[in-house]
């Protein structure tokens, strides 16, 4: 680990501090990892000799499409997919009637014939498919062909709709973020009604061109009125000290995903923010992008993420820690082992108004 590294790690190491050993001194103990959670996946998921196209030709005859599901041991996110939507009779009967599940270990050594025909381990082809988070879902068409991505936990209404859309074939009839909205439209609200004011966000910028050489990276906000989620990260996760002092190396822009607002984007187009919202690939809000200083995407998100992983990501970026490691997970992975060397509590799974050390399934 470089002397770089060591100081990019500086504001999560505040983070989960909660006594430091003696200078000089070893730690006392090694920290405690809080928030991991094993995962039993259902005995109904396929099982492949992970030859995918073979696998896309059998689900075809079968009425069926294939969905890969990545995965890593220990993942929160990955638990609540199993016991929130797949617990879901909705959710389970879509899935078994419209799909043939095939679960990958992201760290997995299994070897993999992936759509392209070239041979990988599971790990290797995780890499190939740049998969940033887990659990990550991609979903296939008859081609083999990726027709949706959800990077991250979604929760079950949303993940609903992906299964409605991919499993209906509806991708040639509208674009997913529209089915989602339409889908989201009638749902009763939890929320204001209004965005949500920050003062870090940059006020009446419409030119995201990034300029000079003291650019900072930028973080580009993509959300809606009448979001609950929205709510959520604005008040339990970047209400968070130290994610707020992670984004204050940021040059913060937050849009309405459906305004017809016209901006410049990074690379210098100039078009409505809903456009640049298709483009992009956005479907839900709150949406996430974070930019390098040369305007360049590095990471996004659009999932149900805490404290641990946000934080995790806007360090990632302005760190430029992407340059040498691009797996975030494996960036992730040092910076856990790093801070509870330090005698340091972890806790992965953690919103801004919780206890580090919760009551919740751990691992030492």
């Amino acid at each position: 680990m470089t002397i770089r590294y060591v100081f990019a790690l500086t504001g999560l190491l505040a983070a989960f501090a909660l006594q430091a050993a003696t200078p000089g001194q070893a730690p006392a103990r090694t920290g405690t990892y809080y928030g991991a959670q094993a995962t039993e996946y259902p005995a109904w998921f396929k099982e492949s000799f992970l030859v995918l196209r073979d696998d896309v030709k059998e689900a075809a005859k079968a009425n069926k499409r294939v969905m890969l599901l990545f995965n890593q041991d220990n993942c929160p996110y990955c638990s609540a997919l199993v016991e929130r939507n797949l617990s879901q009779r909705e959710i389970e009967t879509t899935m078994r009637e419209k799909f043939d599940v095939i679960a990958m270990n992201l760290w997995g050594d299994r070897e993999v014939v992936g759509l392209d025909g070239k041979t990988y381990t599971e790990k290797s082809y995780g890499a190939a498919m740049k998969v940033q988070f887990t659990p990550s879902l991609m979903f296939l068409d008859e081609q083999g062909e990726i027709v949706l991505r959800l990077n991250g936990y979604v929760p079950p209404a949303r993940m609903q709709a992906a299964l409605d859309w991919v499993g209906g074939k509806m991708e040639k009839k509208t674009a997913f973020r529209d089915f989602v909205a339409e889908r989201e439209k009638g749902a009763p609200k939890k929320s204001s009604g209004e965005m949500i004011s920050q003062e870090f966000f940059l006020k009446n910028v419409t030119d995201l061109r990034r300029k000079g050489q003291g650019a900072k990276p930028l973080a580009v906000y993509f959300e809606q009125k009448d979001c609950p989620d929205c709510e959520v990260l604005h008040h339990r996760v970047i209400a968070d000290p130290e994610v707020r002092k992670a984004l204050a190396k940021f040059d913060n822009v937050r849009f309405d995903m459906w305004s017809r607002e016209m901006i410049t984007t990074p690379d210098g187009k100039r078009m409505a923010v809903r456009d640049w919202v298709r483009e992009l690939g956005v479907n839900y809000a709150p949406g996430i992008v974070l930019f390098n200083p040369a305007g360049k995407e590095v990471i996004r998100w659009e999932s149900a993420f805490r404290v641990f992983h946000t934080m995790g990501m806007f360090d990632y970026v302005s760190g430029k820690d992407y340059q040498k490691e691009p797996s975030f997970q494996r960036y992730l992975a040092g910076v856990t082992e790093h801070v509870r060397e330090q005698g340091r509590d972890v806790n992965i799974y953690r919103y801004a108004d919780e206890p580090l050390a919760m009551p919740v399934r751990h691992v030492r």
